[in-house]
């Protein structure tokens, strides 16, 4: 018999018999009718669970990870406010429910069993995935279930000090708000939530307000691994800057007040806090898991016996709430209601083709206040003597920091977070004297965490704020490219639109460096990049494209609400020279304000018809070299510039290498995973008969003078020219 009809049939049997587990005395605090609201929330959450292992039985539902046992997380729902955003845990249905009950005209039983039928009607995701979330009830979509959603939970708890001091346009969180983040047992060991407590208490531990109350449902296993005894206790407890307060998750009295006391300490004191709430897990991980198969039956029957429903029944009888014979009809009654819902939602429809399902892939625009650009009186008091050279070429980098400090001077809701940032001024003077600027909560200094630092900008964009994170080397973002591909780009998806992050991130990267380095410092693969849906992928190679893309990675941020990654390619930062020495042919003067380079768009360099090279980044810089020695070789190139990798800008390009002989594509990536491969097919696909390809061996890139041994070269690129061209 199945684990759930056990626990089913065990709760029919003990409550007439008035067979309970042992528990405390009911504590004050929650009053009789607000007690009944929770314990209703715990029945539908219960009768959900059975309800979706019946649907998935009769192939109408499709995942049936439950909140059976974690029943309790409505009673937290009630010591919160609707207004203090929610990250939910997987397991917390009850808390989702709890909440709806706070806030006037919501249906949560048929959200949640449309989303069980994966129904296109689904109003958190339009049936892409079984979630809990409800923009109404302030509760964004969870996709994972190891926490890496606890790294945004940061970023939103710091948005609400820096939007009381600096309100952003699109603010969408009250100003007394705190955020609430709840995660397992199991998963507080994972690298992403250990990151995030650190974080938060690095981060009180300096006095910087941030409000955030975690909570870890304690069920003491995950999946099939114990959590030792006292672990969860301990690592809270011992932890800096962390407040930390314990109650028992089945006791919903208890759970209520250690809640709100919780609650209470976070908001007034804009410190963060842990909840610890001991949990049980029934029926175990999830629909097809069979918990007899790993542990002792006997352990299994002993969780069931202690069914927090079969507690609450005792507590609301003893607190004259409700009787039992009351709490089992209620019981009844909405395991009937919840299969009758459940009979009309798998009628309802469901997504049947590619682009109903990637129609939510790109987020909705929005309307943002005209500007006309920084004030001038703004722009010479930030910029000084610089404003007198801005006609005279400059190098990549300090082109780079002219636009920030424009575009952070035009959007008031811009802020730049990182390793470096601020009173350095990063590890290439790229954003040198920002931080003087506009200040210390404009241009954060961070701690050397990288999920954290994108987690940070992800919970500004939670909060209307365009974060700009940067990464100070390609190589580093390895370590956190989950909070991209399973946060930052996957909400639009996951919420069908209803909640974005919009975002830049910079990230200095790219070989071909001669004095620093190693793998760790130039890396060329961005195959990770390009293979995230929705994320846009810009790479400049110059100073000037490097203004005139930023601005339009910010508008598309601002006012389309897309993700987008700026990779700034490290050689190119200082370089003056093309052909020769002093001849001053890469620094560019600085682009007009509002010249932008458009999403999609190329820039090509020179007319020649024999043959056209298309690259981008450190390639274009070879590609012009190799263009001057073709010409002596009597071959007309033009260099096409692809700016943007992801995605490819493919109906420019094409245009762009339009009656040629022959075409060339140079990537300084790797061959395998590298930009060229989609390139090359792109181009092959169109009927462009005569294509060659030169691409970076794969591999690492070494230290020293072999920095630029395995990528492509000058000469190399001359040569593969020729081959193409048969000459």
């Amino acid at each position: 018999m199945p684990r759930s009809v056990i626990v089913h049939e065990n709760f029919l049997r003990r409550v007439p018999a008035r067979d309970f587990p042992a528990g405390k005395a009911p504590v004050p605090g929650l009053g009789p009718v607000q007690a009944v609201e929770v314990f209703r929330a715990q029945l539908e959450s219960r009768a959900l669970d059975l309800t979706a292992r019946a649907m998935q039985k009769a192939g109408q539902g499709f995942y049936t990870i439950g909140s059976s046992g974690h029943e309790g997380m409505a009673a937290v729902a009630a010591a919160l406010r609707p207004e203090d955003m929610a990250f939910l845990h997987y397991r917390d249905a009850a808390f989702q429910l709890m909440r709806a009950r706070q806030v006037p005209g919501q249906s949560p039983v048929w959200d949640m069993l449309l989303s069980f039928a994966s129904s296109s009607e689904d109003p958190i995701s339009g049936g892409r995935h079984k979630v809990l979330g409800s923009k109404a009830l302030n509760i964004p979509p969870q996709t994972s279930t190891i926490a890496s959603h606890l790294p945004k939970a940061v970023g939103a708890a710091y948005s609400l000090g820096l939007a009381r001091r600096r309100p952003p346009e699109h603010r969408a969180l009250a100003e007394d708000a705190i955020v609430m983040c709840s995660f397992g047992d199991a998963s507080a060991n994972h690298s992403t939530a250990q990151g995030a407590f650190n974080t938060a208490g690095w981060t009180a531990w300096q006095h910087v307000p941030l409000p955030l109350l975690f909570v870890c449902e304690d069920n003491g296993i995950g999946i099939s691994t114990k959590t030792p005894d006292g672990w969860i206790e301990a690592s809270f407890r011992a932890r800096p800057g962390l407040r930390y307060f314990k109650a028992d998750g089945l006791d919903i009295y208890e759970t209520f007040a250690v809640a709100k006391e919780a609650a209470d300490w976070v908001r007034a004191r804009r410190k963060p806090a842990v909840l610890h709430l001991r949990m049980v897990r029934l029926y175990g991980h999830a629909g097809a898991d069979l918990p007899t198969t790993y542990l002792p039956k006997a352990e299994v029957e002993a969780e069931e016996a202690n069914d927090p429903l079969l507690h609450s029944v005792r507590l609301l009888s003893e607190a004259g709430a409700m009787d039992p014979e009351a709490a089992l009809a209620a019981y009844l009654e909405t395991r009937e209601r919840v299969d009758r819902v459940a009979a009309e939602a798998v009628t309802r429809p469901r997504l049947k083709d590619a682009a109903g399902v990637m129609a939510s892939l790109i987020p909705p625009a929005r309307a943002c206040r005209p500007t006309n650009g920084p004030e001038p009186a703004a722009r010479a008091a930030a910029f000084g003597a610089d404003l007198g050279q801005m006609a005279e070429p400059q190098i990549m980098s300090r082109l780079i920091n002219w636009a920030l400090t424009d575009l952070m001077l035009e959007h008031g809701e811009i802020v730049l977070m990182g390793e470096d940032v601020g009173r350095k001024g990063g590890v290439y003077g790229v954003t040198q004297r920002l931080q003087a600027r506009f200040g210390a909560d404009r241009v954060i200094d961070t701690l050397l965490d990288e999920q954290s630092i994108l987690g940070l900008g992800i919970g500004l964009a939670h909060n209307g704020f365009l974060p700009m994170p940067e990464i100070q080397f390609l190589a580093y973002l390895h370590n956190a490219e989950d909070q991209l591909r399973g946060e930052a780009a996957t909400l639009p998806f996951f919420s069908n639109g209803q909640y974005t992050n919009p975002m830049v991130v910079r990230i200095a990267g790219l070989g071909y460096q001669k004095g620093f380095g190693g793998h760790f410092h130039n890396d060329n693969s961005v195959a990770v990049l390009r293979d995230i849906p929705g994320l846009i992928l810009a790479c400049p190679s110059d100073g000037a494209e490097a203004v005139r893309m930023l601005r339009e990675c910010v508008r598309l941020a601002r006012e389309e609400q897309r993700v987008a990654v700026f990779l700034e390619p490290i050689a190119l930062y200082p370089m003056r020279d093309l052909l020769a020495e002093k001849d001053g042919g890469w620094m560019r003067a600085y682009p007009a304000p509002g010249e932008r380079a458009s999403l999609g768009s190329v820039a090509v360099h020179g007319e020649g018809r024999d043959l056209a090279i298309v690259t981008f980044g450190n390639g274009v810089y070879l590609s012009r070299q190799a263009q001057a020695d073709l010409a002596a070789l009597g071959i007309a190139a033009r260099v096409v510039d692809l700016r943007w990798l992801a995605p490819l800008p493919e109906a420019a390009m094409l245009e762009a290498v339009a009656g040629c002989g022959a075409v060339l594509v140079v990537d300084e990536c790797r061959r395998s995973g590298g930009p060229s491969e989609a390139i090359v097919a792109a181009l092959a696909l169109a009927g462009v008969r005569r294509v060659a390809r030169l691409a970076a061996e794969d591999s690492f890139i070494a230290t020293g003078p072999a920095y630029a041994a395995t990528m492509p070269s000058r000469a190399q690129i001359v040569a593969a020219a020729r081959a193409a061209l048969g000459r």
